[in-house]
């Protein structure tokens, strides 16, 4: 087993079946064909109903996870100089409607999101459900020419998100699906609405460090400069060391920085 799903936890067939019955009841529908998906994934039990609704089942461990989680973030945020600005969430419901808000709004601003269904509590245990995209793969799924290819799009959607005061705050190669050559978004976490600055360059350390091992560091930065500008890269320079030192995240901290620093020296002179 996994170290990962033995801190997610285990739920009750029981349980497990109440949801169904209780997603059947409120979709009238008589049967659901479940399947549920190895992910690795720390927060949820993830499952795909009907081929049609990717539905995430939250329970009271992995509120616990997340609150050590958020606590553990806020540390490095503090280790880069800033305030930490992640959230916690009080239950599994409301992780489940932090989640549905925040693709409710990346997909009004034009982000590529799956589309949101609804969040709702079933024993205890939040449940969201939003739409399935059948054949999408993960950016960590691509070839590295494939990854280049669509790492512009990956940084204009994210520019998007941070020029309608939007952050992601979880940025990595699991959160990136691409469908149909399109860049879809997952896994927005909570970030305090007074710390958008700090959250939106950590964003950034984050997907440079996703692309780097991908399509190498002078690739990544040329790709983020097609959005950002010279100064935005120096403040998420600040959080690289922080991102690198994330289980999520393995990359040449080293040389995406000197990278950065070549860019701003550049524009500079």
């Amino acid at each position: 087993m996994s170290i990962r799903r033995l801190v997610r936890g285990t739920i009750e067939w029981d349980r497990l079946e109440a949801v169904f019955a209780e997603m059947a009841r409120r979709y009238d529908q008589p049967k659901l064909r479940v399947e549920f998906l190895d992910a690795d994934n720390w927060l949820s039990t993830p499952c795909v109903v009907d081929e049609r609704w990717f539905v995430k089942i939250v329970t009271d461990q992995n509120s616990l996870v997340h609150a050590l989680f958020t606590g553990a973030r806020n540390l490095g945020a503090f280790s880069s100089g800033t305030e930490g600005f992640f959230e916690h969430f009080d239950d599994p419901l409301e992780m489940c409607e932090h989640e549905l808000e925040a693709t409710r709004r990346m997909r009004e601003i034009g982000v590529n999101v799956p589309a949101p269904v609804e969040a709702f509590e079933v024993d205890g245990m939040g449940v969201l459900v939003m739409e399935y995209l059948p054949e999408f793969r993960t950016l960590e799924g691509l070839s590295d020419a494939e990854a280049e290819s669509v790492a512009p799009d990956l940084f204009g959607a994210l520019a998007m998100m941070h020029d309608n005061q939007l952050a992601h705050g979880d940025l990595r190669g699991e959160n990136v699906l691409v469908q149909n050559g399109e860049v879809y978004f997952i896994d927005a976490t909570s970030v305090r609405e007074d710390a958008i600055e700090e959250a939106r360059s950590y964003d950034l350390a984050c997907a440079l460090a996703a692309l780097e091992p991908r399509i190498g560091t002078r690739a990544a930065v040329s790709a983020a400069l097609e959005h950002y500008s010279p100064p935005e890269l120096l403040a998420a320079r600040e959080f690289l060391d922080f991102v690198n030192i994330r289980p999520d995240h393995d990359f040449d901290a080293a040389s995406v920085k000197g990278e950065v620093e070549k860019v701003a020296e550049a524009e500079r002179a």
